[in-house]
């Protein structure tokens, strides 16, 4: 349900739902269940006509089949994470590499709207956001993942969180890109990994309340 949501998130707040919704209760019995019953036909068959925005009922196929071969083969998309996750990383950035790149050859399709690779200089927005989630544990984020340190998690960067870093001069690039994201880390090196986790996620939230003070 969170990869589906994290995936699907970007637009308007309401067609998000919208369509996440849609998705989900197509998914019956239960998401876990349709994924290990349907075929790649049976869910071209389910989703016949899905849309949002650049994303259609193809894609969303592609994808939803890409994360049933990955369960199959890992068990869980944590443990597939796990797989490519290195203690001694500095960042979650090479076991997302390596996520995307088996999602992509389970997919047998090309995911790189829905699932980007860090390696091309996408940000990544919402596989991040993704991995916060499952990673961090607090009134917002459910968690589960324990075995991912937050200090390492990348933070899901957008356009706007993209000029607040550029005002507070963490990062000289003029893109929202992967190398913009991982500025902020490198340009934090005084800040203990946790307090650097905690300031990341604080300027994000401010962002989302001065955001919903101008609505």
């Amino acid at each position: 349900m969170a990869f589906v949501a994290s995936s699907l998130a970007y637009g308007k707040v309401a067609h998000i739902l919208k369509s996440v919704f849609s998705v989900l209760e197509r998914m019956k019995p239960t998401p876990s269940v349709f994924l290990k019953r349907a075929s790649l036909k049976t869910m071209h068959q389910t989703f016949s006509g899905f849309r949002h925005r650049f994303t259609n009922d193809q894609k969303l196929c592609a994808m939803l089949f890409g994360v049933k071969e990955v369960l199959e083969r890992h068990g869980s998309l944590q443990a597939c994470f796990s797989a490519g996750f290195n203690d001694d990383d500095d960042t979650i950035l090479p076991a997302l590499s390596a996520f995307t790149r088996e999602m992509t050859v389970c997919a047998g399709d090309n995911l790189e709207h829905l699932v980007p690779s860090p390696t091309k200089g996408s940000a990544c927005k919402r596989l991040n956001l993704f991995l916060r989630w499952m990673v961090r544990s607090d009134e917002v984020d459910p968690g589960g993942w324990e075995n991912v340190p937050v200090s390492k998690l990348i933070v899901p960067v957008d356009t706007h969180m993209h000029k607040i870093y550029h005002l507070l001069g963490l990062t000289k690039r003029k893109h929202a890109d992967m190398r913009a994201a991982s500025d902020f880390w490198h340009t934090m090196d005084l800040l203990s990994p946790s307090m650097k986790a905690h300031l990341a996620f604080f300027l994000r939230s401010l962002l989302i309340k001065m955001i919903r003070a101008c609505v």
